[in-house]
């Protein structure tokens, strides 16, 4: 790669740019700004650890990342600091964020030493198959700024744990705490050369050198559903292995019969987790008629008392990433009420210069308004009711995305058969969080393709093959 000063395999000569913690608009670092010829250089440096990498025995792979695991759990205060500066998320977010974070790193170590395979007899007999799974190669990994450590291992810990090499590129909105879970991987003991993080604001050039390069033969991208479009037509051209996790929509059902408080309970965090700045965040609340005054008094009163400001304040709710992320709900928000909506309960917003945005509950939303069709990505409850159940997954179900769902309901059994029949890669049943290493973490429809975390999550780096063997018999 080019000479010059480096920081984690990167130069940081050239041309900079600023990363601009979201609550206080003060510049927190300046990262080198990488270009294409950057990108290059990074498959380069994976290309040629490849091998060497890829017959590491697994149990070496695992150590590494055990490792890394123990680490981040070592360093998680300063960790959590640091997403919390450039991302701007409460501290409580942030610490949970690391410790979620560093367990895929841990289930990855523990996969790492269980790669699995298949042994049989061709039922025509006089031979045998042999089936065996292969690192898929190089893989282009893109992540996010809304969970800047979680989604970086999420990825990272399978692609190094099926023996891939990987370039990553980290939203531009939060860089660095994508050079510090490399930092971290270095010191555990990984390669030089396995692991490079390219810091640039040009993505989609960057992106799409990885794209066109043949050493080239995984990209993982988590975003939006209209940038994974674009991705895909490019991998497209040269039938590159894609995983896609895009946006979504997820849809929180309260039936008549679940419990208030704990609907409530689950609501708060469905919602306001990372301010509802993310994936899974519960954007469209469907609300039985019976129980929807006392469930919107309720979450409502919860709401309003929420603390919003930045996390050295110790506020629960931080600011939203950016002027245009404000602008975007600020418009979403306006629409729905000149729809019909109307906001009932509101917190406070504090006297700072970040881009904050008020927790609201909107309520009476007609059916067909677009805040329950977009992605709002804030803090913003849209609540309406239903009546019947077929009335309600009609509703439900209309939706190009399919990512994550939400139901709670006293019935056990009714509740199962409601989560069955929605169309989502995952649903919480009585519960407001559904993410977990262990569990295969995606969504169906536009939401996106495969799945990370789990078993799926290994198999996504991987490639099957079979040998098939004379028999004589």
């Amino acid at each position: 790669m080019a000479g010059g000063p480096r920081l984690n395999g990167v130069n940081m000569d050239a041309v900079t740019f600023e990363v601009v913690d979201p609550a206080t608009l003060a510049v927190v670092a300046t990262v080198r700004d990488m270009g294409i010829a950057d990108a290059v250089d990074a498959v380069d440096a994976a290309s040629a650890a490849f091998r060497s990498w890829s017959r590491t025995p697994p149990r070496r792979r695992s150590e590494i990342l055990y490792r890394a695991f123990e680490l981040m759990i070592r360093d998680r205060d300063d960790l959590a600091e640091l997403i919390s500066r450039e991302n701007g998320k409460s501290l409580t977010d942030a610490a949970g964020e690391v410790t979620y974070a560093a367990e895929f790193f841990r289930w990855f170590a523990e996969e790492a030493v269980r790669p699995g395979g298949d042994f049989g007899e061709s039922p025509a007999g006089g031979t045998r198959t042999l089936v065996t799974h292969r690192p898929v190669g190089v893989a282009a990994l893109v992540t996010p700024w809304n969970f800047p450590a979680a989604m970086i291992t999420r990825k990272i810990g399978p692609a190094l744990a099926a023996g891939c090499t990987a370039v990553v590129k980290p939203a531009a909105e939060t860089p660095l705490t994508a050079l510090a879970v490399a930092a971290l991987l270095a010191e555990a003991g990984l390669p030089d050369g396995v692991l490079t993080v390219v810091t640039t604001t040009g993505s989609s050039g960057v992106v799409g050198a990885w794209l066109d390069d043949e050493r080239v033969r995984k990209i993982s991208f988590t975003g939006s559903t209209a940038v994974g479009r674009v991705l895909l037509r490019h991998a497209a051209d040269r039938v590159v292995n894609s995983s896609m996790e895009l946006g979504g929509n997820a849809p929180f059902i309260v039936a008549d019969d679940a419990d208030p408080e704990a609907a409530v309970a689950g609501a708060m965090i469905a919602k306001f987790r990372n301010g509802g700045q993310a994936c899974t965040a519960a954007n469209r609340f469907y609300v039985h008629t019976s129980i929807a005054a006392v469930f919107v008094a309720r979450f409502g009163a919860a709401v309003a008392e929420l603390s919003v400001g930045p996390a050295s304040a110790g506020a629960a709710i931080g600011p939203l990433i950016s002027a245009a992320a404000l602008r975007r709900v600020t418009r979403i928000v306006d629409e729905a009420v000149a729809a019909g909506a109307r906001i009932s309960h509101r917190a406070a917003l504090p006297d700072a210069p970040g881009h904050f945005y008020p927790p609201t509950v909107l309520v009476d939303v007609p059916a067909d308004a677009a805040i329950l069709r977009e992605e709002i990505f804030g803090p913003v409850a849209a609540i309406t009711t239903w009546s019947t159940e077929d009335e309600l997954l009609d509703l439900v179900n209309d939706s190009e995305y399919g990512l994550a769902a939400y139901v709670f309901s006293g019935d056990l059994a009714r509740a199962l058969r409601l989560g069955e029949a929605i169309d989502a890669g995952m649903v919480g049943v009585n519960r407001g969080l559904v993410s977990d290493p262990s569990a295969p973490f995606g969504g169906v429809k536009q939401s996106g393709l495969g799945r990370e975390g789990a078993r799926e999550g290994l198999r996504e780096f991987q490639e099957t093959r079979y040998l098939s063997v004379d028999w004589p018999g």
